[in-house]
């Protein structure tokens, strides 16, 4: 599959309803999605065997790559198109080892420019940045400021991605600043209409 990191991002919620989850990603792969992360820090190994491998199956119908988060001996159980890591001592390099070559590794690398550079050097295909905005998910994550995007866009080789507490209506000045990508969690599960959501995100990308 080839792919581009470039557009909406979305990751999921820590949601247990397998059959609510999967109805809310065919919602948003309706209004456009570039990239699906799968991320439910609380899931029992079973539970989340069965929502990744539902939720892959839902990418790969819509044509767009899946992503786990952290969990990478999963990716390569069910072959899953790559991995999320956090900037864990040898995180890149393991998952590549154990991936190959051919899957994305996105790196968070929080507010810190330098971890970027090391997570190029170590072979990731992009960078994430965040928390953009203070973010119910992580709400004592570290603020990345925006400026940080355009100095990733001046010296990486890498698509970058904003992630935290990001919303439509904040979203602009990130994309204007470099951002290649947003990664959203609430602002479109919590959405009234989840298709409509995911296609007003696209026009920010259109117009850039």
């Amino acid at each position: 599959m080839s792919f581009s990191i470039k557009g909406l991002y979305l990751v999921t919620p820590d949601c247990d309803d397998t059959a609510l989850l999967c109805e809310q990603v065919k919602q948003a792969l309706q209004g456009g999605v570039a990239i699906l992360q799968y991320r439910h820090k609380n899931a029992t190994e079973a539970l989340r065997l069965e929502q990744a491998q539902a939720l892959q199956a839902l990418c790969r119908a819509a044509n767009i790559p899946f992503l786990i988060n952290d969990h990478v001996a999963l990716a390569a159980e069910l072959d899953a198109d790559g991995v999320h890591v956090g900037q864990h001592d040898h995180a890149i390099s393991h998952a590549r080892a154990l991936l190959g070559k051919q899957k994305i590794i996105g790196a968070s690398c929080y507010n810190q420019f330098a971890l970027a550079e090391q997570a190029q050097t170590a072979g990731a295909d992009y960078v994430a940045f965040g928390a953009c905005y203070p973010s119910s998910t992580k709400p004592h994550a570290p603020r990345a400021e925006a400026a940080l995007f355009t100095q990733a866009k001046q010296h990486l080789a890498l698509p970058v991605v904003g992630i935290g507490g990001i919303t439509l209506e904040n979203a602009g000045p990130l994309v204007a600043a470099g951002a290649d990508a947003l990664a959203v969690i609430s602002d479109i599960f919590q959405a009234h209409d989840i298709t409509a959501r995911c296609r007003a995100y696209q026009s920010l990308f259109a117009s850039n």
